[in-house]
C-alpha cells in the first residue's frame, strides 16, 4: 500500500511591513549601542592623544598625535602601584568575607521551616529603607576602634542586603525541595546537605555575587576617604582623586607652568578611567558565563 508523502511546510517569507520593522529595531539599537559604547571609546582616544588635540575638539573618531605622558605620569608614581595593592587586598578580602556571610544567610532566610524568618526579614529590610547617617556611622567605627585600618573599609562592605535577597530568591527558585528532603531520608545532615549539595549547584550566583562585590568595592573610595588618614592604605580610587587636584592646582606658577599642568590635568582624567577600570574588565569574561544565569533565577519574584 503506497503511502501518502507529505508536502513540507513552506517557510514564511517576511512581508515588507517585518523588513521595515527590523529595519528600524537595527537602526535604533544600532544608535543606542553607539551612544553607549562611544564615551568608553573616546575615553580611550583621548587618553593616547596629544591634550591640545583633546581642549581643541579635535578628537572625535581617532586619536590625534599619540601621546602616552598621562599613562608615564601615573606609572611612575609608587603611590599607584601602592593603591593597586591596597585596592587588591581589600576587594579580595571583601569578596571572600561577603560570600562567607552573603550564600549561607540566604540560604537559611530561603528555608521555610527558619524560626523568626518573618523577623529577620524586616530587620534585614529597614536598613535599605533608612540610614543612620555619617556621624553615627563615624562613631560606630571610631568606639570599635577600626578608624585608620584596612578594617574600616572592608567590614561596611561585606553585606549588601539587596545581593542578600537575590541569593535568597535563587535558592528559593533553583533548589528543589525534593533534591533536600532525599537527602535528609539518606542521612545527610544541614552543614553536609548544604556544603555538598546546594554549593555546587550553587555556582551561577556564587559568580555573580562575587563581581558584584568585587566591582562595588574596587569603585568604592568614600569610606577611605572618611576613615583613613594614613596614606600607604589609600586606595587605587583615592590615590587617583589625590593625583588629579594635585594636577589641577595651579596655585604659585606662571602662566606657561599653569597651561601644562591643565593640559596633563585633563590628560590625566582619561587614564585615570583606564586604569582603575582595566582589572575589572579583565575579571568580568571569567564570569560572564555566569553573570545572565545568577541575575534572571536570582531575580525577585512576587
Amino acid at each position: 500500500m503506497a503511502t501518502k508523502q507529505v508536502k513540507p511546510r513552506m517557510a514564511l517569507r517576511d512581508t515588507v511591513g517585518d523588513k521595515v520593522f527590523y529595519t528600524i529595531n537595527a537602526i535604533v539599537l544600532g544608535i543606542l549601542a553607539l551612544i553607549v559604547l562611544y564615551p568608553l571609546y573616546f575615553i580611550v582616544i583621548a587618553a593616547i592623544s596629544d591634550p591640545d588635540a583633546v581642549l581643541g575638539g579635535k578628537v572625535f573618531l581617532y586619536p590625534v598625535n599619540l601621546n602616552f605622558e598621562g599613562f608615564s605620569k601615573i606609572m611612575e608614581r609608587k603611590d599607584v602601584w601602592l593603591g593597586y595593592r591596597n585596592t587588591i587586598l581589600y576587594t579580595a578580602l571583601t569578596v571572600v568575607l561577603s560570600l562567607i556571610v552573603t550564600v549561607p544567610a540566604g540560604w537559611a532566610l530561603s528555608r521555610k521551616t527558619l524560626p523568626g524568618k518573618r523577623v529577620l526579614m524586616i530587620y534585614f529590610i529597614i536598613p535599605m529603607f533608612f540610614g543612620g547617617g555619617l556621624i553615627p556611622f563615624y562613631n560606630v567605627m571610631s568606639s570599635l576602634g577600626l578608624v585608620n585600618t584596612i578594617w574600616a573599609i572592608v567590614l561596611p562592605s561585606i553585606l549588601s542586603v539587596w545581593n542578600l535577597f537575590m541569593t535568597k530568591t535563587f535558592f528559593e527558585s533553583s533548589i528543589p525541595n525534593s533534591l533536600i528532603e532525599a537527602a535528609k531520608i539518606d542521612g545527610a545532615g544541614s552543614f553536609r546537605i548544604f556544603g555538598e549539595i546546594v554549593l555546587p549547584l550553587s555556582k551561577a550566583i556564587i559568580a555573580v555575587m562575587a563581581l558584584y562585590y568585587a566591582v562595588g568595592q574596587w569603585n568604592s573610595y568614600f569610606n577611605a576617604m572618611i576613615f583613613l588618614q594614613n596614606e600607604n592604605l589609600y586606595p587605587l580610587q583615592l590615590v587617583l582623586k589625590e593625583i588629579l587636584i594635585a594636577s589641577e592646582s595651579t596655585v604659585g606658577g606662571s602662566g606657561e607652568t599653569i597651561l601644562q599642568q591643565y593640559r596633563l590635568a585633563n590628560q590625566l582624567k582619561y587614564v585615570s578611567v583606564i586604569v582603575s577600570s582595566v582589572p575589572v574588565l579583565l575579571l568580568y569574561p571569567f564570569v560572564q558565563k555566569y553573570f545572565a544565569q545568577g541575575v534572571m533565577i536570582g531575580s525577585l519574584k512576587e
